[in-house]
């Protein structure tokens, strides 16, 4: 090692030959081909990584994989910016920009640490449940922006992302999820039976514990030939960087795979991360056990690490984590780091908790120390780990190191086989927890099952492997495991001594969220006996790193406290995902106009070609208005609705919900599902019609024209037309399956517009002059079915402004041809075309509700409708539209609202409250719908008021607290203009 580099000059699987630059907070560092940003970052030197959740307490690495608890990164900048990426998971690429996260000023200097260190007896578990409730009600919301200031991660960005990502479907006969010994063996014999095999590991590389072995030892060669043997496999399939995040039903899976590492360029379509939804016949999990760490006081410095962190980092990175080590133990494993660090010059001491070290101390050599009995009780040092103290024959003694390896046993990754519902069981002889069972057609091999020996766990991979091509389909025949070319390693193993609190100091058991020993003692004291609550009430086992480290201390914990054996205790619940995933590979390409399919009516490309401004409507882009009448919206409309009220106007209303009714039994059956009659309804005629949802509030209103003895033509509102088509068809298929219907949304078939204005008759003549409209001919409520120079037409004479207006269908691609001849024909009258604010704003004028009001939380009577239920049939909803609660006097029904202060406006969504009331609470109703009316030249509204009309002439105040606002309004009839109708009978 170099001076002031932990990097070894020889060994390791980095390629030297290829130097990668990268920065930590503007600071230049290089790390190699080979590397991940943690070891980058250790080989320069780089022990502070971040501070903790709550005490901000300085924390370095604790690991080499996914279950690195401290080692938190922000990476990137602006939409790239991500924060909470362990440094262990990054594979080291150029230009990586780096920061540190949660100190204030910085995290070298942080002086949240001073204040949280004073404040540390007030911040024991739940501290928020309990400390922060008062003096007064109401004292979390001022505490609140204070602690989530102190406490927390990194920040992320609501800067657009620049990066694509992609979702996609694949499939396989065998899936295996691991890539260490018992993963290779099992896809090397499921694909010697012919099953097609994929192989994911959530690393680079593929050899999981066998990365961490010294490059120069008999494995390496083995495992290389292993590995090549794999890969000339053509039915073997091998996904590196990929991570099985769930397992659900079916077999199915999901996969997020990393393109991190080729800087990929989202201009030339290639995806920085996908999410694969993976269906198998067959899966093997190879999933390995991670290390515990050991818990004593200050157990939290950097520089204490896990005893295989430190072996991987010196053998796969080729970087010694410190200059003197000390390694605390309770079972052989930590004996192969201890020779791997002295032949690399490291002096190390090894503490073992058991009276009679293992067979493997006896693998001590020069430089390594063995001191039996040995229980380390605190770590020295503050920034960083300057010695321990521990104790052995009842004498507490101390010894200087820079770095602490130790290792409490190991906990089998039993999260992905935990994900269909099946509860891990204990293992005595690991005191941890295995699988409690497999689905059908899963396997399990390897360290996963608690066979820790390189032998077991190549034969385990072997016979599991065969056992899933068989379920896949496909007959083993002969074969062997791969056999080893060194004798195993010894495992044996000791449960350490129940944890207890430290002396002085913390002793921390979740080090992600600075839960400590005496944090689950307080919840124990404070009733929470089951792990599940200890979780909830501590955030243990809660961060990113969902307790990998911490989850099985924490129990042995709890059982101690409660004095039970470790399985009465539990474990919690594990749900997906095993790793976290960016909400960038949830979404893929369905983000912004993207998240779901924009629906465009037959018209759109006329629209935008003359003028108007589109405005997403639903699924819908819609005109919102047309340039003639203004350069914005609150302009325009003002004059699109003088056009409609003095002359005539063209909307398009093609996005109405269409469908087609027919069979012999359709009169019958919209009877039923329309509140008001329709059995008797004749040809040529079209009926307004309202149905109830099964709950008996209004799930939508509209026309439903008759064209023939069995023939009917029903349009929706825009916004319920998916639902209204759903709700016919179970109807049809549960309710009523004895009636011969049968009901098509025919909505993209027809193009609509709306013709309106008193000069509305005058305009069609001008355009179909061979066509009779005359009042005898089309009266209102009366449709036709015509033919216009072979292309068929529907009318119907209905109104939704009311004015005279005209509904024009043709078939869609027709639609654009029929549109231009009404402007050019009718031209002479002044006809243009208006958007969806003035179409809104007219039907507020007349008191049409629409989707504002039809919400699912209303009744007939609510909008004052319950006149047009009929007494003398069935419908759907008739029977619980009795409830007494529907019928109450002081339910909020429909209002009108005309604003009294010239200068103010009224809001949709304000709050209405009677004269004179304090303004406080939900008050009495709320504004649905508003709008200037250019016939009363005034704000005007549609609402829902306690009472309603029996209110008609009281003033009120409306209230919009999120402007401050309170403005004074007067309830009106509904209906602001033509309450008698006579402007739809000119």
């Amino acid at each position: 090692m170099g001076s002031g580099s932990h990097r070894l000059e020889t060994g390791g699987r980095i390629d030297r030959a290829r130097r990668i630059a990268f920065t930590l907070e503007g600071r230049r560092l290089q790390g190699f081909g080979g590397d991940t940003l943690a070891s980058a970052l250790l080989a320069e030197g780089v022990r502070l990584l971040g501070r903790s959740f709550k005490y901000h307490r300085p924390r370095g690495l604790m690991a080499a994989g996914v279950e690195e608890p401290n080692a938190l990164l922000t990476l990137g900048a602006g939409g790239a910016r991500t924060p909470n990426v362990p440094a262990t998971t990054v594979e080291l690429r150029e230009g990586i920009v780096a920061c540190r996260q949660n100190g204030w000023p910085s995290v070298g200097l942080d002086l949240m640490a001073g204040l949280t260190a004073c404040a540390a007896p007030l911040l024991g578990a739940g501290f928020y449940y309990k400390t922060f409730m008062g003096p007064r009600r109401g004292s979390w919301m001022f505490y609140e922006p204070y602690i989530r200031r102190a406490a927390g991660l990194g920040q992320g960005t609501h800067a657009p992302d620049a990066d694509r990502y992609e979702t996609r479907h694949a499939f396989t006969d065998v899936l295996v999820v691991g890539a260490g010994p018992a993963g290779l063996a099992a896809a090397r014999a499921a694909a010697q039976a012919g099953a097609r095999v994929l192989l994911v590991e959530q690393d680079f590389a593929l050899g999981g514990s066998l990365l961490g072995a010294r490059t120069d030892s008999v494995l390496e060669p083995w495992r290389g030939a292993l590995e090549a043997e794999l890969s000339a496999m053509p039915n073997v399939s091998i996904g590196t960087r990929t991570v099985a995040l769930g397992v659900y039903d079916g077999n199915t899976l999901a996969l997020l795979e990393r393109n991190d590492h080729a800087q990929p360029d989202a201009s030339r379509g290639v995806a920085r991360e996908s999410l694969i939804t993976l269906r198998a016949r067959a899966i093997v999990y190879a999933t390995g056990a991670t290390e515990r760490p050991l818990v004593f006081a200050d157990n939290d410095r950097p520089g204490i690490m896990l005893s295989s962190a430190v072996r991987a980092y010196l053998n796969r990175y080729a970087v010694a984590a410190g200059r003197r080590a000390v390694l605390a133990t309770n079972n052989d494993s930590a004996y192969a780091t201890a020779l791997d660090l002295a032949a690399a010059g490291v002096p190390v001491a090894v503490l073992d908790e058991r009276a009679r070290p293992g067979a493997a101390a006896a693998l001590r050599g020069p430089g390594i120390e063995v001191r039996a009995g040995a229980r380390v009780v605190r770590a020295l040092g503050g920034r960083a780990l300057k010695g321990v103290e521990f104790e052995a024959g009842g004498k507490t003694e101390r010894l200087d190191a820079d770095i602490l390896g130790v290792s409490g046993g190991w906990s089998p990754v039993v999260h992905l086989t935990s994900h269909t519902g099946r509860k891990p069981v204990y293992h005595a002889a690991l005191d941890s927890f295995v699988p409690g069972g497999y689905a059908p057609g899963h396997y399990g091999a390897g360290a996963l099952t608690g066979s820790l020996t390189l032998s077991a766990a190549l034969a385990e991979g072997h016979d599991a492997g065969r056992a899933a091509a068989a379920h896949a389909g496909y007959s083993p025949t002969g074969g062997r495991a791969p056999v080893p070319p060194a004798a195993d390693e010894p495992v044996g193993f000791e449960p350490s001594a129940p944890l207890a609190p430290a002396r002085r100091g913390k002793a921390f058991v979740d080090f992600q969220n600075d839960v400590t020993t005496d944090d689950i003692a307080l919840a124990h004291e404070e009733g929470y006996v089951s792990v599940e609550h200890l979780k909830r009430y501590t955030t243990l086992g809660m961060g990113t790193d969902q307790g990998k480290t911490s989850n099985v201390n924490a129990a042995l914990r709890m059982a101690a406290l409660r004095g039970v054996e470790l399985p009465a205790a539990g474990t919690t619940t594990y749900r997906p995902p095993y790793t976290p995933v960016s909400i960038g590979a949830l979404a893929g390409r369905h983000t912004g106009t993207r998240f779901r399919p924009t629906r465009r009516s037959p018209l759109h490309e006329w629209h935008v070609a003359n003028g108007a401004v589109t405005i997403e409507a639903g699924p819908w882009l819609r005109p919102w208005y047309y340039r003639w009448a203004g350069d914005s919206a609150a302009s325009a409309y003002v004059e699109e609705m003088r056009l409609v009220r003095a002359g005539v106007g063209i909307s398009d209303v093609s996005t109405l919900g269409k469908i087609d009714v027919q069979g012999p039994d359709a009169a019958e059956f919209l009877n039923r599902v329309y509140v008001n009659g329709f059995a008797k309804l004749p040809i040529g005629k079209a009926r307004y019609g309202v149905m109830l949802n099964d709950d008996a509030t209004v799930l939508d209103d509209g026309t439903t024209a008759r064209f023939g003895e069995t023939r009917y033509f029903m349009t929706t509102t825009t916004a319920q037309a998916a639902e209204v088509m759903s709700w016919l068809e179970f109807l049809l298929q549960t309710a009523w399956t004895d009636l011969r219907v049968q009901v098509v949304s025919v909505t993209d078939r027809w193009a609509g517009m709306s013709v309106a204005g008193p000069r509305a008759r005058a305009a069609l003549e001008l355009a179909f002059p061979d066509l009779d409209v005359s009042d005898t001919a089309l009266p209102h409520m009366g449709v036709r079915e015509v033919e216009v120079e072979g292309v068929s037409l529907r009318l119907l004479r209905l109104s939704f402004s009311g004015e005279l207006a005209y509904e024009l269908y043709v078939p869609a691609d027709r639609g654009i041809a029929l549109w231009e001849r009404m402007l050019d024909r009718a031209g002479p009258l002044g006809l243009k075309p208006y958007g969806l604010e003035a179409l809104a704003s007219l039907r507020i004028e007349k008191g049409h509700i629409a989707g504002l009001e039809l919400d699912h939380r209303n009744t007939l009577d609510d909008l004052g409708l319950g006149k047009m239920a009929s007494g003398a049939k069935s419908y759907v909803g008739r029977e619980l539209r009795e409830r007494p609660d529907l019928r109450a006097a002081e339910r909020w029904s429909l209002v009108g609202l005309e604003c009294l202060e010239p200068h103010a406006r009224l809001r949709g969504g304000a709050i209405l409250f009677a004269r004179g009331e304090a303004i406080a609470g939900h008050g009495r109703g709320y504004i649905t719908s508003v709008m200037w009316s250019t016939v009363l030249e005034k704000y005007i509204a549609l609402g829902l008021y306690q009472g309603g009309l029996k209110h008609v002439g009281e003033e009120i105040v409306c209230a919009y607290p999120l402007k401050g606002e309170t403005v004074r309004a007067r309830v009106v009839q509904p209906v602001f203009v033509d309450p008698a109708g006579e402007r739809l009978h000119v």
